[in-house]
């Protein structure tokens, strides 16, 4: 049985018989001395199989990189000048008194520490991307943000409920995916867009503060940000203020990057709709953009250039000015395509 995992091998277990369970990330003959890189989910450790143990010498030497491997050993200090600062098991390696191949390998078809993988043949092989490092930390770091998520909304009274994955059809932002019944010949099941009808009647029911980190389906093209597939957040609550709401949720996030990743968020900037479109002209500003509008519409009210002073004297209309840095050196056709791109956005024009 396994005593520890290999990324978690440090000098607290110095001088004790350990026995990890992972696969050969790399395997090195070094002038008789075979070295091992045993990973597993939390890491790498350095195994060391010495010619002095016939028999699990013979082993190693016929291991190849992925063979999945049973290794009991004892931890012992490294040699001076091998240390590995990047690995937490860094300073210290394993010395093999028994390997064993839970199962052998054929020659992958990468390396899994290749960092120019095409998506195809990430795609194509699946299983073994999934065994690269950084879709392990994806996936762990995954699971830690779910959880901190989790501990968050208990620690302030919500409950995890499940609602129902076989439903009716209701009107959503895009299509259902359907499933054929069986019972009932020529009728279907809808795939759920959200669980927002069985939140709402929770509601209802009294239970006023649900949540749930749930599956949804939504049949309609990939986008940046669209997929059919998706896992979402999905939280419901009565009796509380938007200002509550807002003051909840924004401590679940700041928490939830504390414990997830170390990171310490400061408190979110608040501004009104009004104050958004007046300074951004946007409801969801980027505020990594420092450009702000500069409202110049009365002083254009007067002004000849009826292209200024027409939407100045409009009921609906407005003149703004953006100070860019370094706008004067700009070409006509950088200007023609910010020309273009703030039409997105309700804009008629550049000047």
């Amino acid at each position: 049985m396994r005593t520890t995992y290999c990324g978690l091998v440090s000098e607290a277990l110095m001088g004790q018989s350990v026995t990890l369970m992972g696969w050969a990330h790399r395997r090195r003959d070094h002038g008789g001395v075979i070295f091992i890189d045993l990973r597993d989910r939390e890491g790498l450790v350095q195994i060391v199989c010495d010619p002095d143990r016939a028999e699990t010498f013979k082993t190693a030497e016929d291991v190849r990189n992925e063979f999945c491997l049973k290794i009991t050993g004892k931890v012992r200090a490294r040699p001076a000048g091998t240390e590995n600062a990047n690995l937490v098991s860094g300073k210290i390696e394993v010395l093999a008194h028994e390997v064993e191949v839970l199962n052998p390998s054929v020659t992958p078809p990468f390396q899994l520490d290749d960092d120019n993988l095409s998506e195809t043949v990430r795609l194509t092989h699946r299983v073994l991307d999934l065994r690269r490092p950084p879709m392990q930390r994806n996936m762990m770091l995954r699971y830690r943000v779910a959880m901190e998520v989790r501990k968050f909304l208990d620690a302030n009274g919500f409950i995890d409920i499940e609602t129902p994955m076989l439903t009716k059809s209701t009107p959503e932002g895009a299509r259902d995916y359907l499933v054929p019944s069986r019972v009932h010949d020529g009728m279907f099941f809808a795939l759920p867009q959200s669980p927002q009808l069985f939140k709402q009647l929770l509601m209802v029911a009294g239970f006023d503060r649900y949540y749930q980190i749930t599956k949804c389906f939504r049949d309609e093209d990939l986008r940046a940000d669209r997929q059919p597939e998706f896992t979402q957040i999905d939280i419901e609550t009565s009796f509380l203020t938007e200002e509550e709401i807002r003051t909840m949720f924004e401590g679940m996030i700041r928490s939830t990057f504390h414990h997830a990743i170390g990171v310490e968020l400061p408190a979110f900037p608040v501004m009104t709709w009004s104050e958004a479109m007046r300074l951004y002209g946007s409801d969801k500003p980027d505020l990594r953009v420092k450009l702000q509008f500069t409202e110049v519409t009365d002083v254009m009210k007067d002004v000849d250039f009826k292209v200024f002073s027409g939407p100045a004297n409009s009921a609906d209309g407005r003149v703004v000015a953006l100070r860019v840095p370094g706008g004067a050196e700009m070409s006509r056709g950088e200007i023609d395509g910010y020309t273009e791109f703030v039409k997105i956005y309700g804009a008629k024009g550049l000047a």
